[in-house]
């Protein structure tokens, strides 16, 4: 960059700088609410001039503190920044609270249609226990009297067997 436009530059900056300080003066005289966004506004400045220039903008931070004091408002930048971590603690808490209550709910409304279908677990299951116990029972007993069928049918069997060898022995 030459040394003309470095100067020029700065020199342009520098008008800058002495119309923001000029447009805080101004407000402060008349009383007017003090903000970043006021003095852009009334210097013919972007708000982003302040924010690359610190030490214009703790200016401006600090008359808006203490208008605010002498006001006796209360409303600083430290309590509306107070404020907003308390809205977004409590935004936080909110957000988790209807997440458990929409897992309730779908709990509760996923029990109720299970019910309804029919296929979940009926409400009388003891005597379904006691159903099962006794089929169970009668099948304890069937598997009893099979095996007892089978042996009489071995008996029959070799009984028809020794029959038959006698029988052909004869003729």
């Amino acid at each position: 960059m030459t040394p003309y436009l470095h100067d020029g530059r700065q020199e342009a900056t520098s008008r800058r700088r002495e119309r923001a300080r000029a447009a805080l003066r101004e407000a402060l005289a008349s009383g007017e609410p003090v903000s970043v966004s006021g003095i852009a506004r009334r210097a013919g400045l972007d708000r982003s001039f302040f924010y690359r220039h610190s030490d214009l903008l703790q200016e401006i931070q600090a008359a808006e503190t203490q208008t605010h004091a002498e006001d006796g408002h209360g409303v600083t930048t430290a309590s509306l920044q107070a404020d907003l971590a308390n809205a977004n603690d409590r935004n936080s808490r909110l957000t988790a609270r209807i997440r458990q209550l929409e897992e309730a709910l779908s709990r509760a409304l996923g029990e109720r249609a299970w019910r309804e279908s029919g296929l979940g677990a009926p409400t009388d299951i003891h005597a379904l226990q006691e159903r099962i116990t006794q089929l169970e029972q009668h099948n304890a007993d069937l598997t009893a009297e099979l095996s007892e069928r089978e042996e009489d049918l071995v008996a029959a069997r070799a009984a028809n067997r020794q029959l038959m060898a006698t029988l052909n022995a004869r003729s």
